[in-house]
């Protein structure tokens, strides 16, 4: 089971290491050994986020997201991402861009620099409404209840979760834009841009989590209709295909797990930069990185190890709304890669434990149970 999900990760490394080799030496290869590492370590919770969606799906489904969501995340936001940030913040070609990643890297890494204002305003707002829906949600099973209960009360309210992005975003907004004025004015410009790509990051949220769960409850109303159909469906043998609904409800939720890679990945591309401005080693690293937190993905899900530790998802969520605090603060403020790795494994590992710790006394009390009755009937 364990070579079957992650053989193809661990065929991608040692494909990747040895090009590495070829490529740059031993230096090469040890920078993207760091990459990939830092890559996994700021996207377990990517990939307990992801497994939460991708239960929902169908083997082929499954498949398709380590094939060809494999290729839009290693390709597409590890190398071609940060090609198209600089030609559109740069005002240039997309060749110009490309050869100035090849041939100028120092000047590369400069504007992809000059563009993560509007990255983190993208993704933090993304990420942001991704925590707010989960834990404004009312749901049987919380985690740290003294925080959760009451939130959940108050997520009764209409759109209360884009009313607070929506506040977070224009207090980000407002500081950055009056640091800016303290300090000449040079950056005003920026405060817009942040405005708008958090905006952006909002109605994309909104429109893709929209639609994947707009298709997805049609899937679940069909479904508890499908057993009262199937008799007469029999009879005028003209049963209802489901296939269709279930395609489309599928590739939203496939279209909504590549929105969320992609603002997952925001943090790792920018923060490959403090190690390597290296285009070709940092596609090499990061790639072989997400395709672990794929097949992690796959894993978590065929094992049901989120039924068995049922909080896991939970700090995963605490994580992400770490993250997008993280990314709006990076706005203004360097912080170290490290502080925010550690946050998302803390963060699971705690639920985790908590996890253990409940199926430890479920089952203790199981055990009791069982043991009351025992000797009940023996008197």
């Amino acid at each position: 089971m364990l070579l079957k999900t992650f053989g193809w990760s661990f065929a991608i490394t040692a494909l990747g290491l040895v090009a590495a080799a070829f490529y740059g030496g031993w230096t090469a290869f040890g920078i993207v050994a760091i990459l990939a590492i830092l890559e996994i370590s700021l996207s377990f919770d990517n990939a307990v986020v992801n497994a939460g969606i991708l239960k929902k799906m169908n083997a082929f489904w499954q498949k398709i997201f380590l094939t060809v969501g494999v290729l839009i995340a290693v390709f597409g936001m590890r190398l071609v991402f940060p090609v198209v940030i600089v030609a559109v913040t740069a005002h240039m070609g997309p060749i110009e861009a490309v050869d100035l990643a090849l041939n100028n890297k120092d000047r590369y890494q400069q504007l992809v620099t000059d563009a993560h204002p509007a990255i983190a305003a993208f993704g933090g707002m993304f990420l942001l409404m991704i925590f707010l829906d989960f834990i404004f949600e009312d749901r049987d099973i919380q985690w740290l209840r003294w925080i959760e209960r009451p939130l959940a009360k108050l997520g009764k309210v209409d759109m209360l979760s884009v009313c607070i992005a929506l506040i977070v975003l224009l207090i980000t907004a407002f500081t950055f834009a009056t640091q800016a004025h303290q300090h000449g004015g040079a950056h005003v410009d920026k405060a817009q841009t942040v405005l708008i790509a958090g905006i952006a990051g909002l109605i994309t949220y909104m429109v893709v989590g929209g639609l994947s769960g707009f298709f997805e409850d049609r899937l679940e109303e069909q479904e508890e209709r499908e057993h009262e159909e199937e008799e007469e469906a029999e009879r005028t043998g003209k049963k209802r295909s489901a296939v269709v609904l279930a395609g489309q409800a599928a590739f939203f939720m496939f279209l909504y797990l590549e929105v969320l890679d992609a603002s997952f990945s925001f943090d790792g591309v920018i923060g490959a930069f403090a190690i390597t401005n290296d285009i070709v080693l940092m596609a090499l690293g990061l790639g072989i990185g997400a395709m672990y937190v794929r097949s992690l993905t796959v894993y978590l899900v065929r094992q049901g190890t989120l039924d068995d530790y049922v909080y896991l998802e939970h700090g995963a969520h605490y994580a992400i709304g770490a993250l997008a605090v993280i990314l709006m603060v990076t706005i203004r403020y360097e912080i170290n890669e490290v502080i925010t790795g550690l946050v998302g494994v803390v963060l699971i590992a705690w639920s985790f434990w908590s996890s253990v710790r409940r199926n430890r006394a479920l089952a203790a009390a199981g055990e009791d149970s069982g043991q009351k009755r025992e000797v009940s009937s023996g008197v």
